[in-house]
């Protein structure tokens, strides 16, 4: 029962190989937008500490993004 869900008629090879390149590229895919993500909140983060305290509680009461951010960043801290 199980060899014929591995070889699938003789297709097995073709068709767990395909799901492998799947998921690698997914994977690959996720950790290149999880770091790209990271390296725009730093910048946001940095952008928003170069603002004058008034429009900076301005935007943090204003935006959910930053709030965001600045909460992520507080937990990396």
């Amino acid at each position: 029962m199980i060899s014929n869900l591995i070889y699938m008629e003789g297709h097995g090879l073709f068709v767990w190989l395909s799901f492998g390149i799947v998921i690698i590229s997914c994977f690959l895919v996720y950790i290149k937008t999880k770091k790209t993500l990271r390296k725009y909140e730093k910048e946001f983060l940095a952008e928003l500490q170069t603002l004058p305290k008034d429009k900076k509680n301005k935007v943090l009461a204003t935006s959910k993004v930053a709030q965001q951010v600045l909460a992520t960043n507080l937990k990396s801290n």
